[in-house]
């Protein structure tokens, strides 16, 4: 069934006044095509606004480089502005791990690059406060999240202050907006302003005030502050200076970012003072359903009459059931940006949308995703949350499983039973990353140790098209503690019992790792020690990368700074194009193409062992250079 027109929030004029409005209340802009659905920031904000009774015009993807036309077109809206860079750091979106600029956007009709500018939040605010120098602007979005405080930009190669330092919007909404913004509507709304919002969770502002900490006097550059509620971390000038101070401040951003009862954060810009609020405590179910229930279309907005958005593409027949994740990863933004505590939407919230989808007009049977964040931590968290409200470490799952983690698999097995049996539906995939050291944990109690069985074997069975994706990241167990994984003997065993599932039911499937490549701590050795163990087990890799460091993550701070910022250690990271390049190649040692080169590095690292395993016949008659005497 095709969704009316009027049924979308209007981007242009014209739709407007079909609804018959003559302005709207708020206007967001957004660096990704508008889709309908609540995978599309965007989209859940408008709603939500909508929701409240506040009328909404969204403008996706404005072009900034003609007469600013799309700026113009709805004048000051009543209340604000809202700008967001869309759902991926523009940085991310536009660039390779070597820096290069990439040919498509998964956000933009027919996959074309170019639609967005680099830094879209600076941009667009920057044109907004020139054209409108008295009307509120509110960033929002993953890329004002994660660099609310100063942070590493890896492809300026530099240290970068806080977002508000660049841009022209009032306040940063990190994280989940939807709380935030509606509190922020009925503040200006009401005549009090965004200065009356000083104390509001999840915001980051300016301030010309110094923060007070109680029994502390002056604050003197060169330490860290902390206060019953308040931190106040060094500053961004401290930070240029010296990278170690950086370090020392990922800590308490981190620490405060996963924690129920977080600190106000403070961080001095020359004469202005960032002021970083705590989050909002988790959504709870009845939040998260309201959210997820709102009137989305679940489909691109007819202006673009039929173009492909590839990342529609991805999740038109998927859905999500929770938010945050608790597995604290090193590289990932997830829990920085949704928090590590989970948000679950109740079942018959989730069983609405499977609905919803079965009556899509391209719906064969099939649901893409029945997943989130991490596939298989719905419904799961502390068993005392007491102990939980206390606790400021940012994984529940390193370097061990927390003990008061309740790993019960059961609610997620009655939820996937419970869409299997809607009709129309004849099978879901789990199309999100699976924690298998979560699914495999043994708690001692057996009935949950036996569900948790169950789990892994319905996952096998009834939810994999052929091919399970999972990611253990590295072979490398010094590695892999730097990434907060496990170790890779759990790989081992669970690819034994992929192994053993598939042989009792007749199928014939694949087990696809992710591996990451110049992760800090990860040397040359490490990677052809990967490749050696990774062939043992007749892998060919596929699902590869290199690590690219982006703003707000355990590993980016360590990148940059060369410390972690946990023991202020150093810690060796690869920096270096080629060095980067020279890891990388171990990937593909079953690559004739490659084989000279990994010959002559691994007789470089006296490794002729791993030489022997990746190689075994050429080791017998080593490698010579081409202007080898005996080559000529």
């Amino acid at each position: 069934m095709t969704p009316r027109p009027d049924s979308f929030l209007p981007t242009s004029v014209k739709e407007m006044k079909a609804l018959g409005w003559d302005s709207v209340d708020v206007v967001l802009f957004t660096g990704d095509a508008y889709v309908d659905h609540p995978s599309f920031g965007a989209a859940v904000i408008g709603r939500v606004l909508q929701s409240a009774g506040y009328k909404v015009a969204i403008v996706p993807q404005p072009n900034w480089q003609d007469d600013l036309r799309d700026f113009r077109k709805f004048g000051a809206p009543r209340l604000f502005f809202g700008v967001s860079a869309g759902a991926m750091d523009s940085m991310v979106n536009h660039y390779t791990a070597a820096r290069r600029r990439r040919s498509d956007d998964a956000y933009t009709p027919g996959g074309r690059h170019g639609a967005r500018p680099d830094y879209p939040t600076i941009v667009y605010s920057g044109i907004l406060r020139d054209l409108y120098p008295d009307t509120p602007i509110i960033a929002g979005g993953i890329e004002a999240s994660m660099r609310r405080l100063s942070h590493y930009d890896y492809w300026e190669d530099r240290l970068r202050p806080s977002l508000l330092l660049d841009c022209k919007a009032d306040i940063i909404s990190y994280g989940m907006g939807e709380k935030g913004v509606i509190e922020i509507a009925r503040a200006i709304e009401s005549g009090e302003g965004l200065q009356s919002l000083s104390d509001m969770p999840q915001i980051a502002l300016r301030s010309t005030s110094a923060p007070t900490i109680a029994g502390i006097g002056e604050l003197k550059d060169g330490k860290i502050y902390a206060g019953e509620t308040d931190i106040v971390l060094h500053s961004f000038d401290r930070c240029l200076r010296d990278k170690r101070c950086q370090a020392e401040n990922f800590k308490h951003i981190e620490q405060q970012s996963n924690s129920m009862h977080g600190k106000t954060l403070w961080q001095r810009h020359g004469d202005l003072w960032i002021r970083v609020n705590p989050m909002y405590p988790p959504m709870t179910t009845a939040e998260i359903d309201a959210s997820f229930d709102l009137p989305y279309t679940r489909v691109p907005h007819p202006r673009y009459k039929g173009k492909r958005i590839p990342a529609y593409e991805m999740i038109r027949h998927s859905v999500n059931i929770h938010r945050g994740c608790f597995g604290g990863c090193s590289f990932c933004t997830i829990s920085a940006h949704q928090g590590k505590f989970i948000a679950s939407r109740s079942k018959e919230s989730v069983l609405r949308e499977v609905r919803k989808v079965t009556l899509m007009d391209d719906f064969k049977g099939y649901l893409s995703d029945v997943g989130g964040p991490s596939a298989n931590m719905y419904a799961l968290g502390g068993k005392d949350l007491s102990i939980c409200a206390k606790c400021l470490k940012p994984s529940c799952l390193h370097p061990a499983v927390c003990p008061n983690l309740n790993t019960d698999h059961r609610p997620l097995l009655d939820l996937y039973h419970a869409v299997d049996s809607v009709p129309g539906v004849k099978k879901s995939f789990i199309g999100s990353g699976v924690r298998y050291d979560l699914s495999m944990h043994h708690t001692g109690d057996q009935a949950i140790d036996r569900a948790n069985r169950q789990y892994n074997e319905e996952l096998i069975t009834r939810h994999v098209s052929g091919r399970l994706k999972v990611a253990p990241e590295h072979t490398s167990d010094v590695v892999l503690d730097l990434m907060r994984k496990p170790s890779f003997q759990l790989y081992h065993e669970f690819s034994r019992f992929f192994e053993r599932v598939n042989s009792a039911h007749g199928l014939k499937q694949q087990l696809i790792p992710y591996f990451i490549s110049s992760h800090p701590g990860c040397r040359e050795v490490d990677m052809a020690e990967l490749a050696a163990e990774t062939k043992s087990l007749n892998l060919h890799l596929e699902q590869v990368q290199d690590f690219t460091p982006t703003p707000m993550t355990l590993s980016t701070v360590i990148y940059y700074t060369g410390f972690h910022p946990y023991t202020l250690k150093p810690v060796f990271t690869p920096t270096d194009p080629d060095e980067k390049k020279a890891q990388r190649k171990y990937f593909f040692w079953y690559d004739p193409a490659y084989r000279r080169d990994i010959t002559t590095s691994l007789q470089r690292l006296h490794r002729t062992d791993l030489l022997h395993k990746l190689f075994p016949r050429q080791a017998s008659y080593p490698f010579r250079p081409a202007n080898h005497p005996k080559r000529r």
